[in-house]
């Protein structure tokens, strides 16, 4: 747990560097603490039912095998979502680019 602990404050330290490694850092020390105490397992319950939609990230990330990349992927579109104006959202249309198409039954791969 003082793991944990040790990589939450290096997270605060390096926040105000350019750039968003801060905040990555903090999540991922909170989640070692989370895997080592009870009483911050039950106040992580606690605001998981008051603000499920804000914590289930942090829920996914405490999982066995993390999906890392789909977890950072969606809070970037949840981010660029808010912050920029619908016509101007380059993320979003990469995403559509990338995604795959629905095939049909006559077709084959």
């Amino acid at each position: 747990m003082a793991l944990g602990w040790l990589v939450v404050v290096l997270g605060i330290l390096i926040a105000p560097l350019p750039g968003p490694m801060g905040v990555p850092v903090m999540v991922v020390g909170l989640v070692l603490i989370l895997r080592a105490s009870y009483g911050a397992k039950r106040m992580f319950v606690r605001a998981q039912r008051r603000w499920p939609r804000t914590m289930s990230p942090i829920r996914r990330l405490m999982r066995r095998n993390p999906p890392i990349t789909q977890v950072a992927w969606q809070q970037l579109l949840r981010l660029e979502r808010l912050v920029t104006a619908k016509g101007h959202r380059a993320l979003a249309r990469l995403r559509k680019r990338l995604k795959p198409r629905a095939r049909g039954a006559w077709q084959t791969a």
